[in-house]
Order: structure tokens, then C-alpha cells, then sequence
């Protein structure tokens, strides 16, 4: 019987196009089609204008996303079909000893650990690849390591202002000339002759190609929290540029999320896990107290007939919860972060009542409307203090902020989002030099009625599998609230 031969040709750095009989491609084309979670809610699915269902290879050009040849060959595998390529770069060839001897001549003000060295080394070996490497790993500086290796062209993108001004100052800390990092954000200038620009994806994603040809490298930092069609928009017009890496710290668990990621960038690489940081003491010890609030049995009857929004209403508008919580920030010792959603109903009303309160204290507040500058300003504050207080939004500091003198970090909002919450507690798992262990305080809100849970409740349970899942430390109080 003769063997189906699927042939892969690069078309491409965005795209390999496949040839094969057409019932192989209907067959590629079911298996790389996935049911996108929550697109039921989506007012195209509503409309029955869209299927909800997202589909990777495109049945009629037969393009598919050049990171997604090793799912493509465990396919071929499975099926019997042999693979041939034309046209697809061979790995490029460098061992561990010509690695560290660039690193030794480089000379980084910090010396790269072993894990970070062996993820520059899988990159470079690559030409690309989604590198997972949980916050405060070091991420930055593995970055800085294969913008200093290529010395081509570069763009960085990052999902926040905070991040560009945070890249470009971690970049002067390992050893690069200040100001020679091109930032690009809040309508800045787009044009520059440096080498290295570092842009929040937001600026960028409507540039024309001829724009983006003048990159060689590219590099998404962060890049879970890329809106999908930008970043699709911005990958596949980078259609040139060989040299392809993303970095995050964590996955949404859905199958779509990564495969999405996957193509754009290439196959995931885990660099090394939270549990193996802090057994290895890079960072801090851990803990997670989490406090569940029972309310009184009226306040959980009428919230029973409430729907989610409500409910959320209910909680952050709640005084007797909002006293809890400024009285337990005020009770703590060390420097605190405390994370909240809503910014005028919720987070401003909490800031006023702890600044009310505290004495010799700092109390700084962080939301949008505090610029990219002023946040970087406060970062800095935080590393030299001993016992201040932020107030922040989840959307401004729950990711890539990196604050290594943090003792205490308080989930005041309720969420399931496991990369909201994983990233959330990575801002509180950097050591400093007065610092050794770090406490998440996770706020949970028990308003179950008889046999039925509430809302939040049941996201807290997912928060819980979270914790277990990655082998957090954690212990449960019960609170009631009068």
C-alpha cells in the first residue's frame, strides 16, 4: 500500500503552505480547527454570523502558521503520512561552550542562570519558539541576551506602557547604553535609526508592512495578552523576519490560546516552573492565606436572585468588606500591594479609607490614568521603602511589573482568570535584600443560600485548583462579616 506523502513549503517566515490530497487537507483542516472558549457570548455568534470556532489552516490557500510544523508531523505521525519539506531552515548550530563564551565576552552586570542560559541557547538553536517562563524567572534578561546575539533590527512588543519604560530600564541595568532603546507608545514617533524599539503592540498593529520589513528579530513579551487579530495582524505582516520568540509566564489552558501563540511564534519551550524557582531560593518563599467572608444569611438570600454583575456590585460596594480590607492592609508589616478591578466604585474608595488611616505611611495609587512614567516612578519608590502601600488596578500592575521589594500582595477583586491571578502573584515572588518570603492574601466572598453557590464563591474554588496545581502553600480562614 502506498504511503500519503504531506509535502510542507515554506511560502513564508509567517506561513508554510501544505500540499496533499484534498481529503488530507479536510482532515488538517477538522484537526486544526478549535471551538473558541466563551465565543457563545460573542454577539457574532449570536447573530449567527460567526460559528464560534477558530480555524488555523485555511482550507483554500492550504496556508497553515509556520509554528505549528511540529503539531503538523504528530498529525503525519498518528495517520501514517510521510512528511517531506522544502524549503524549511534546517536548526542552526550552536553548542553550550560557544553560548557561554558570547555570554563571558558580553558580560552582563548580571550573571545569567543555568536555566536562562539553556532557554537563550533553545532560541537561538530555534530561530523561534513561546518560551514559558514564569514571572520574576528572569525573562528580561534572556531577552537582552538575544537582542545582544543578533545585533540585527529588533522589535520588542510589550502589552504596557509600564513595560516599554521597564524593558528599556532593564536593559541599561544589564549593561546597555542609556536611551538607545526606540520607544514607541502613545502616538511617539514610530521612526527611528537605533536598533533596538520597543513598542506596546497597541501603537503598532495598524503600521503598514513596509514598516515592519525593516525587522530581523522579533520578540513578544507577555505575549498571552496580545488581542489575538492585532497580534495576527502584526506577526503576519513581520513576514520576513526569521528570528521569532514570545515570552510568558503563563497559558490560559485553553487549546486555541496556545495554538494560536504556537503558529505565530513556535512550539512552547517551559524554562523552568514557579515551584523550581522558589525550591532553588531565586525567589521568595511563598505562602497564600485565603480568607473567605460569610455574610449574614439576609445579605445571602438577596443576593441569590442576583446574576454575576450584581453580585459584584454587591461585594465591592459592601462597607463592612471594604472596613476588612483597609484594616487588614493596615495591619500588615512591609511593603503591600493591594489589587482591586473597579477603579471608581472599588479601588478609589479603598485608597481614600487606607490613606484616611495610615500613619508614616506612603500610600501610592496606580490605574490607567496614572502614565507609564509616574508608574516607573513608583516602582522605583517601592524598592527603597520598607512599609508603603499601592493601590492598584489589576490591569496596570498585575502583569510584568517588576517590584522585588514586595512582602504582601491582596486579591481585593474576585476572579477566575488564571492568568490574571498567576501573573497577580508573581508581583510578590522577588527577593530583595530585605526580603526572604512573601504572603498572598486571596479575599473570597461566601454568599452561598442554601444548596446554591454563589458566583465568586465558585471562582475562588478555581483559584484553589490553581494553587494546588502549581503547589502553592495555602491555608483557609473563614471570617464572618457583620
Amino acid at each position: 500500500m502506498e504511503i500519503e506523502t504531506v509535502k510542507i513549503q515554506k511560502v513564508n517566515e509567517a506561513y508554510n503552505r501544505i500540499v496533499a490530497d484534498a481529503g488530507i487537507i479536510q482532515e488538517l483542516s477538522d484537526y486544526f480547527t478549535f471551538e473558541v472558549p466563551g465565543a457563545k457570548f460573542s454577539p457574532a455568534y449570536r447573530n449567527r454570523l460567526w460559528d464560534g470556532k477558530i480555524r488555523l489552516l485555511n482550507s483554500l490557500t492550504c496556508l497553515l502558521y509556520s509554528g505549528l510544523s511540529d503539531h503538523l508531523e504528530s498529525f503525519c505521525k498518528s495517520r501514517n503520512y510521510a512528511v517531506e519539506y522544502e524549503g524549511i531552515d534546517a536548526d542552526y548550530e550552536l553548542s553550550l561552550v560557544e553560548a557561554n563564551e558570547f555570554i563571558e565576552k558580553l558580560n552582563p552586570k548580571h550573571q545569567p542562570r543555568e536555566y536562562q542560559i539553556a532557554a537563550f541557547l533553545h532560541a537561538v538553536r530555534k530561530r523561534r519558539g513561546l518560551l514559558l517562563s514564569p514571572t520574576a524567572s528572569g525573562k528580561s534578561l534572556i531577552i537582552y541576551l538575544l537582542t545582544c546575539w543578533y545585533a540585527k533590527k529588533t522589535l520588542i512588543i510589550v502589552p504596557t506602557t509600564s513595560l516599554v519604560h521597564q524593558m528599556a530600564s532593564d536593559f541599561e541595568d544589564y549593561g546597555f547604553p542609556k536611551d538607545s532603546i526606540h520607544k514607541i507608545m502613545s502616538g511617539l514617533e514610530k521612526d527611528s535609526n537605533r536598533l533596538i524599539f520597543c513598542s506596546t503592540w497597541q501603537s503598532i498593529y495598524k503600521m503598514p508592512k513596509a514598516w515592519f520589513d525593516q525587522f530581523e528579530v522579533v520578540i513578544g513579551d507577555e505575549a498571552h495578552l496580545f488581542k489575538s487579530k492585532s497580534l495576527i495582524s502584526i506577526m503576519t505582516n513581520l513576514a520576513n523576519c526569521k528570528h521569532r520568540f514570545g515570552f510568558t509566564g503563563t497559558l490560559d489552558g485553553s487549546q486555541t490560546h496556545k495554538l494560536v501563540l504556537e503558529g505565530l511564534f513556535g512550539p512552547v519551550k517551559r524554562v523552568i516552573t514557579t515551584a523550581d524557582l522558589i525550591e532553588q531560593k531565586h525567589l521568595a518563599d511563598f505562602k497564600i492565606k485565603a480568607i473567605v467572608l460569610c455574610y449574614p444569611d439576609a445579605i445571602k438570600q438577596l443576593n441569590s436572585k442576583n446574576d454575576y454583575q450584581a453580585e459584584i456590585d454587591l461585594i465591592v460596594r459592601s462597607e463592612a468588606r471594604n472596613r476588612f480590607i483597609k484594616n487588614l492592609v493596615l495591619s500588615l508589616k512591609g511593603n503591600t500591594l493591594l489589587l482591586f478591578q473597579y477603579v471608581d466604585k472599588h479601588g478609589k474608595v479603598l485608597y481614600d479609607m487606607i490613606q484616611k488611616e495610615a500613619v508614616d505611611r506612603q500610600v501610592y495609587f496606580i490605574s490607567g490614568s496614572v502614565d507609564g512614567e509616574k508608574r516607573e516612578e513608583i516602582r522605583r519608590l517601592l524598592e527603597e521603602q520598607k512599609d508603603a502601600i499601592v493601590v492598584a488596578s489589576f490591569g496596570t500592575t498585575s502583569t510584568g511589573i517588576n517590584i522585588r521589594n514586595l512582602h504582601n500582595v491582596v486579591f481585593a477583586s474576585p476572579s477566575k482568570s488564571r492568568v490574571r491571578n498567576l501573573q497577580s502573584i508573581g508581583r510578590g515572588l522577588r527577593k530583595s535584600a530585605t526580603k526572604t518570603e512573601a504572603t498572598l492574601y486571596d479575599i473570597a466572598d461566601d454568599l452561598t443560600w442554601k444548596s446554591k453557590k454563589n458566583y465568586t464563591i465558585l471562582h475562588f474554588i478555581e483559584r484553589i485548583k490553581v494553587y494546588n496545581e502549581e503547589k502553592f502553600p495555602y491555608k483557609i480562614y473563614n471570617v464572618s462579616l457583620n
